[in-house]
């Protein structure tokens, strides 16, 4: 009855009330970000959702457009401005993700929506991720969120969908709210330790041919 019914009209309700008392501080963030890095206030993304559906997920513009002499774009690294750092270790950048919940695209708990291009690398056992829809906050990212390796991240996603219930849910909330005020778990820019997924699979099926 949760997972298939109530999960849903939480969130709509959750996200509808959510947007209404931060309205304020959307308001604030999209002003500062127009100012700081221009037009488009919103960086929007192509990801999988549930049942691997490709649906556009929305975070606010934490990187500049500058491209080098052959035009084109910078390292991550290097567009990403003081502003933009503080949005992200704050993790402000997340909030309109909350009309991706609102939309039905994305839940409040679940597994993190990760690029489109990881999904010809994922095992059988790691599709299941996208068995439910996928959260702005999950199992995995109180449990150390983008300093976990990919495995483990994943069995936590696993690990929360044989798991749903209305107390796991309020337990993964509640958590998360501690893990951002104390910025725990927050790795970004150059502080980034793991190789973006793909990469590291391919990284291991070279290894894996040359044995």
């Amino acid at each position: 009855m949760y997972r298939k019914i109530l999960k849903r009209w939480i969130d709509i309700i959750l996200s509808l009330f959510v947007i209404t008392i931060l309205s304020p501080v959307l308001i604030i963030i999209s002003i500062v970000v127009r100012i700081k890095l221009g037009k488009p206030i919103i960086f929007k993304q192509k990801r999988p959702g549930k049942e691997q559906k490709i649906f556009e997920m929305y975070k606010f513009r934490t990187m500049t457009d500058e491209k080098d002499s052959s035009g084109n774009l910078l390292s991550d690294e290097e567009r990403l401005t003081s502003f933009g750092r503080k949005l992200r270790r704050t993790s402000l950048d997340e909030l309109p993700e909350v009309f991706n919940i609102l939309k039905g695209d994305m839940s409040f708990v679940g597994p993190r929506p990760l690029l489109e291009r990881y999904l010809p690398y994922y095992t059988e056992r790691e599709s299941h991720r996208h068995d439910v829809r996928p959260g702005l906050t999950g199992l995995a990212q109180i449990n150390g969120r983008n300093a976990l390796s990919w495995e483990k991240r994943f069995e936590f996603d696993l690990q929360y969908i044989e798991n749903v219930s209305f107390g796991l849910d309020v337990y993964i909330l509640k958590k998360t709210v501690e893990k951002v005020l104390k910025k725990e778990g927050i790795l970004v820019g150059n502080e980034k330790i793991m190789l973006n997924f793909d990469e590291e699979r391919e990284k291991r099926n070279m290894v894996g041919k040359k044995e």
